[in-house]
């Protein structure tokens, strides 16, 4: 298979994936789509890093994920009933994640200017997956929602650092910050529960 169409078959995963987590409410389908997230991210990063480095990433994503869905099957169903927060609408949400992938669209071009080597589907789904992190981070309140935008906010940053650098202890300090990351929004979902009985 082309790797350029490879890359553009991720790239459209990762935009269905981003728009997934913004819009959908249910937690299984936000871990499943995390899960999809970190394979756009395997199949971007195969092109720049040999296999096993690349599986690094899909390993720790898909780790990431599972951590956080057995912790959250330990709790009640009105655990997410506290995302309440404002702007809540659906429609809204879709015109935001709109805003950001046009914003992506205009900036790719001069970003793979600035950064010679790096292509301009990466820094679509780079520049994706930031912004819709920041976005999650922005509308969510409960603590699931929270830390799957923290994980998309260092999946954009991941994937456009680590296609300019392709550094064996740079990936292991970075799938430790995601474990790190996962690990954390576990504590605090069960300490919540704990503190709310």
């Amino acid at each position: 298979m082309n790797l350029s169409l490879l890359a553009w078959a991720a790239v459209t995963l990762l935009l269905i994936t981003n728009i997934g987590l913004l819009i959908g409410r249910d937690w299984r389908w936000n871990l499943g789509l995390l899960a999809g997230q970190y394979l756009a991210m395997f199949m971007l990063l195969a092109q720049y890093w040999p296999l096993g480095l690349a599986a690094v990433k899909l390993v720790t994503g898909w780790m990431s994920a599972a951590t956080l869905g057995i912790t959250r099957l330990g709790l009640n169903e009105e655990a997410d009933s506290a995302e309440n927060a404002w702007p809540q609408g659906r429609l809204f949400r879709l015109f935001a994640s709109f805003v950001v992938i046009v914003l992506a669209l205009a900036v790719a071009p001069v970003f793979e200017q600035m950064i010679p080597g790096i292509g301009r589907a990466v820094v679509l789904g780079g520049l994706s997956l930031f912004g819709i992190g920041l976005l999650l981070l922005g509308t969510a309140s409960a603590l699931l929602r929270v830390t799957i935008g923290l994980l998309t906010l260092m999946a954009g940053f991941e994937l456009l650092y680590s296609t300019v650098e392709a550094s064996i202890l740079l990936t292991g300090l970075l799938a430790l910050v995601n474990l790190g990351l996962a690990l954390t929004g576990s504590y605090l979902m069960n300490a919540a529960k704990e503190s709310g009985e």
